[in-house]
């Protein structure tokens, strides 16, 4: 058995009843069931649609998310998130870099990194070098100023561990980002890289070794291990080229607004909708979502 999702961005209307109902009737799909309404909206189906990303394409145009996946285990029992312009919606060492007056060749590297264009180590070192003598209070600066959280993060947290599930942030960028982002969207635990301070200023070097894509899939089997989970247990969201190793080992890998290089290897693609869209194609409903970050985790 499969489930479809249909997801739209909040406010937008763009999943309406009659869209629902021409697929659901095109399909052969049971009744549906709205999980928000002119949002979200799921049907299930005996076989995967031989069209389906055919239809995909169709309903993107018209701002809508389309995801089918088995309907068995599609709840899962742990979030695996990264952080920049995923959980956030900037790119923490661009905001950095903006501020030491470096920000236009920095963002530039950025961007190939996350596209696969270029190795992720070795532009982490370059980027990072570029900040060398950046004073560490700019760090608290950025924080308050500079970095926005992602739609949706806070009820997606909370509700998965409400639910009985585990999160864990785990990035590419850097500690001292982590552990805030962490603790106001109620992670359970963050992983990510350490930027090096000497007399109050940054050294233009980073940790080693380097928190990148196989770090990322370590964490998961880490977790997933000490959790006593299988990796089909696991959601996982990212952006990012770096992301593509846990996306593809998650059982449900979730690309959110990615790159188009990282969009293009993931079955589940969130274009339109926010962070929510990950409950949404769990099941969950608008009426289920649980937005205190310190909600007691589920039995």
């Amino acid at each position: 058995m499969f489930t479809t999702t249909l997801i739209s961005a909040p406010g937008t209307g763009a999943t309406d009843t009659t869209l629902v109902e021409t697929l659901r009737n095109a399909w052969g799909g049971t009744d549906a069931r709205w999980l928000a309404p002119d949002e979200a909206a799921e049907f299930d189906l005996p076989a995967m649609p031989d069209n389906r990303w055919s239809v995909w394409e169709d309903l993107q145009a018209r701002g809508v998310d389309l995801i089918v996946q088995q309907t068995e285990g599609r709840r899962k029992k742990m979030l695996l998130a990264d952080m920049d312009s995923t959980m956030i919606q900037q790119e923490c060492i661009d905001e950095l870099a903006a501020e030491a007056g470096v920000g236009e060749r920095v963002a530039g590297i950025t961007a190939r990194a996350m596209n696969g264009e270029l190795d992720f180590e070795g532009a982490l070192r370059e980027r990072v070098g570029l900040l060398k003598g950046l004073p560490a209070s700019v760090i608290d600066k950025v924080l308050a100023e500079r970095i926005t959280y992602m739609p949706g993060g806070r009820e997606l947290v909370a509700t998965m561990r409400a639910n009985g599930g585990y999160a864990a942030l785990v990035s590419g960028g850097f500690t001292a980002f982590t552990a805030q982002v962490a603790t106001h969207l109620g992670f359970d635990e963050n992983r990510a890289n350490t930027l090096t301070i000497v007399d109050g200023a940054l050294d233009g070097t980073v940790g080693e070794p380097i928190l990148g894509r196989a770090a990322k899939v370590a964490a998961l089997e880490d977790i997933s291990a000490r959790l006593g989970i299988a990796h089909d247990d696991v959601i996982a969201v990212g952006d990012g080229a770096n992301d593509l190793g846990m996306l593809s080992l998650a059982g449900a890998g979730v690309a959110l607004h990615a790159k188009p290089s990282v969009a293009a290897e993931c079955d589940i693609r969130v274009n339109h909708g926010d962070l929510t869209a990950l409950l949404y194609l769990q099941g969950y409903a608008r009426a289920d979502f649980v937005t205190d970050a310190n909600a007691t985790r589920g039995q």
